[in-house]
């Protein structure tokens, strides 16, 4: 078994709605981001469970998948990889930032991402060969980009950082006690304004709920969320690349809850 560190580069300074911050040197820390490949093992459906381990700086944080308006959304490539026919991505439970009146959705010390390889011959090894572009951020952010490669063969062992991550992950929905959702969609000029309700019990302290259009081109607003009893609404301005009002599938929806116990994970809605 081969498992290689990450190469790591930080690019340049991105522009972003803060206040700027001279850097202190004339650069930045060599070690903002670092982090390795956790061989995982193979499943007993055929897939291989790994996972990207991310270390971050003092002071720094990355960001989940759908980061708010102030982050920078992770993505990956996987050219140069063999026997590899697709990859899952299980996300932890983020945490929600403010910073300068901004809402940042991401993680601080390290995060511990598990990626469920599909192989193309089942049994065979993967050979993983990948990049991801990411944001890091302090009082400033900056895009960076790790690659990274590991050959993975054999059956792997059971790891358990890899397992404390999958367990946090956001609880299903149902199992959280959802009892339906509705979805009014409304034209606005460049989009469309979505209002849901979400019939599910109090996770406990400041409920923040956030949404995915389905599409990672169309851009999504901050959501207003107001709690009444036992029902959540959410409101959030839905924008494509066009800037036109559109047709969008309810099914493809995707909400997040995150509160003090847990974070709930919710897809789809029905007509309102």
């Amino acid at each position: 078994m081969i498992v290689k560190l990450f190469h790591t580069t930080i690019a340049a300074l991105t522009a972003i709605a803060v206040s700027p911050v001279a850097v202190a040197g004339g650069g930045l820390p060599s070690n903002v981001v670092t982090g390795d490949v956790r061989e995982g093992w193979v499943t007993e459906s055929g897939t291989r469970m790994v996972a990207l381990h991310l270390q971050l700086a003092p002071g720094w944080k990355t960001y989940w998948r759908a980061p708010g308006d102030a982050g920078i959304p992770p993505t990956f490539t996987w050219e140069g990889s063999e026997n590899l026919g697709g990859v899952s991505y299980h996300w932890p439970s983020p945490e929600v930032f403010t910073s300068y009146g901004m809402r940042s959705i991401g993680y601080k010390h390290e995060l511990v991402l598990p990626l469920e390889l599909h192989p193309t011959a089942p049994g065979v090894p993967i050979r993983l060969r990948g990049t991801m572009d990411l944001g890091v951020c302090e009082t400033i952010c900056v895009p960076a980009r790790l690659t990274f490669h590991a050959d993975l063969e054999g059956a792997g062992h059971s790891d358990p950082e890899i397992h404390r991550a999958l367990a946090k992950r956001p609880v299903p929905g149902q199992r959280a006690g959802v009892d339906g959702v509705d979805c009014n969609l409304d034209p606005i000029p460049d989009g469309l304004q979505l209002s849901a309700t979400i019939q599910m019990p109090r996770i406990g302290g400041e409920e923040v709920a956030l949404v995915e259009a389905g599409d990672p081109r169309i851009w999504v607003s901050e959501p207003e969320t107001y709690r009444s009893g036992g029902t959540l609404q959410v409101r959030a301005d839905l924008v494509p690349p066009d800037g036109k009002p559109m047709a969008l599938d309810r099914s493809a929806l995707r909400f997040t809850v995150i509160g003090a116990r847990q974070a709930v994970d919710i897809r789809g809605c029905a007509t309102n």
